[in-house]
């Protein structure tokens, strides 16, 4: 499949002339990564992960387009969209369904803690094709699978640099690209992926940056 990385945590997968698109958030171009779509997986509510605005144009503009969320997305989108409440689906970690003719598979259920005084919201982790996986905002590692392509939040208000390490180091997955990108300026993205490529490489990862909108075949 080929996937392109756009700016911060959307990535676009395109396979047998079928797209499927993850977060498409307002840090992203996204109405470019929502072209030709044929579904969307949402990870969680943070505007940064699901641009509304946007995603509610692509579900008027074409009524074959699905979207796959967290309950509370979904709610949200049946209530702005409801000519398109049949095609906006509820995803619960520890599921397995296909978009778009990817075989998905559900993992998490909660996004990482920021503060204790920020609320924590639902956070589903996909994997996708048994290949690439999405963890949105938390370090859940998938149990009972081998990942091939990982994706790996870089920074956040929710995370350190150590936790990044581990997480890339527990997944072990033969290959890893950046997301979650878009707060840091060039020193810090330096100094981050130095770590993550370094340490990764002596527990078998490769680790390799995406520019916004490159693509890459996986």
């Amino acid at each position: 499949m080929k996937l392109t990385k756009y700016t911060h945590a959307c990535v676009r997968l395109e396979k047998d002339n079928r797209v499927l698109v993850v977060d498409p958030g307002n840090f992203s171009e996204t109405a470019e990564a929502l072209n030709g779509a044929d579904a969307v997986l949402v990870t969680h509510e943070h505007a940064d992960h699901i641009d509304v605005g946007p995603v509610l144009e692509a579900l008027g503009s074409n009524a074959a387009l699905a979207i796959f969320a967290p309950e509370g997305v979904a709610d949200t989108l049946r209530t702005k969209a409801p000519e398109a409440v049949a095609r906006v689906n509820a995803v619960q970690p520890g599921t397995a369904f296909e978009a778009a003719g990817f075989a998905i598979r559900s993992f998490g259920g909660q996004h990482a803690l920021i503060h204790p005084q920020i609320p924590v919201v639902a956070n589903i982790g996909y994997l996708i094709d048994e290949n690439v996986y999405h963890p949105g905002d938390s370090f859940v590692i998938p149990d009972g699978i081998s990942v091939k392509t990982l994706l790996v939040p870089l920074h956040a208000p929710w995370s350190k640099s150590a936790e990044v390490v581990d997480f890339v180091v527990g997944v072990r997955a033969p290959r890893a690209f950046q997301i979650h990108d878009g707060l840091l300026n060039e020193n810090g993205l330096k100094i981050v992926e130095g770590h993550v490529a370094r340490i990764g490489a002596k527990y078998g990862t490769e680790y390799t940056h995406l520019a916004a909108r490159e693509s890459v075949e996986i």
